[in-house]
């Protein structure tokens, strides 16, 4: 498919949003970064965590998962966020997938380890991307057992 230069610039401004909106999950919620967390979504966004978690409807619904049961039950998370490909669906919707491995200490005290894939739906409404479905594929969530993640010494 040819693409004028405009829509070629346009593309590449694209990639680059949906690049910050993948990051910026990451760091709000490890950074514990309310506004960066909570700016990635739609009004009636979708976050579909699954278990052992559930699923979230619309920012409401995002904001009081994230601060009644995400948040409470991570002490401390990282996340590394890789492998993002994304699709064009036409010029205001694209797809998304990426691989995220997450390592933290849960509210216990128990260092965890994730795998997951996020397969996402970005849609530009008024000039402006965000994610109106994020769907989280669990591979593993387990413990390290002995294991204490603490900050250096």
């Amino acid at each position: 498919m040819s693409m004028t230069p405009e829509q070629r610039l346009d593309w590449l401004e694209t990639r680059f949003a949906l690049i910050d909106l993948t990051s910026d999950y990451c760091l709000g919620f490890d950074k514990r970064d309310y506004d960066r967390f909570m700016g990635i979504w739609w009004d009636d966004a979708v976050w579909e965590v699954g278990p052992p978690f559930g699923n979230f409807v619309g920012r409401d619904g995002i904001s009081a998962a994230l601060e009644t049961i995400l948040w409470p039950a991570w002490a401390m998370s990282t996340h590394y966020n890789t492998n993002l490909r994304v699709a064009s669906e036409g010029p205001d919707m694209a797809h998304g997938v990426s691989d995220v491995y997450c390592i933290g200490n849960t509210s216990d005290g128990q260092s965890q380890t994730v795998a997951a894939t996020y397969t996402d739906r970005f849609e530009r409404r008024s000039g402006e991307w965000k994610i109106a479905v994020r769907k989280v594929t669990m591979h593993h969530f387990s413990p390290l057992v002995g294991i204490t993640l603490s900050p250096p010494l």
